[in-house]
């Protein structure tokens, strides 16, 4: 079993078919019993990729229907949140400062920092993140944070 953080862009291939859908869905099978944590910020960034692609043409608005119905059942059953707390903000805040992140991404990289060092507190280990925005990534490692990439596993 293993623990991961998951921001919005490896959220968004378990839910619509492209690079890294495999094996995201593979982490997320609740057959594998790997915790996986989502900020709550998630919800609105994956409802906005989504209709966006719709907007956009790449998704049907039959099929960001479903996307979206599917992923609020699994926020539900398979995500465990982590909350967007004052004392996470100020994190975030100083990681968007430090590395020049976009508002959300230092939100998630805050998420994902503060959980791995209560994991490491308690002696549990450490979480990865699972991100396919090479800035978060980058901005990640240099965090010490373990990073997986699901673009790499096609």
């Amino acid at each position: 079993m293993a623990a991961f953080v998951m921001d919005t862009s490896a959220v968004v291939k378990r839910c619509v078919q492209e690079i890294g859908t495999s094996w995201v869905r593979s982490i997320a099978d609740p057959t594998a019993l790997h915790l996986i944590y989502l900020a709550r910020i998630t919800d609105v960034e994956f409802t906005s990729a989504v209709v966006r692609r719709q907007r956009g043409g790449t998704l049907s608005a039959h099929d960001a229907a479903g996307t979206l119905r599917q992923f609020r059942q699994d926020l539900v059953l398979g995500y465990r949140i982590i909350e967007v707390t004052p004392a996470l903000l100020s994190t975030a805040r100083s990681l968007a400062e430090r590395h020049g992140l976009r508002a959300y991404d230092a939100v998630q990289l805050a998420a994902a920092v503060e959980l791995n060092a209560q994991w490491l507190a308690a002696g549990t280990g450490t979480i990865t993140l699972v991100s396919a925005d090479q800035e978060l990534n980058a901005a990640a490692a240099t965090e010490g944070l373990p990073i997986e990439d699901p673009n790499l596993h096609p």
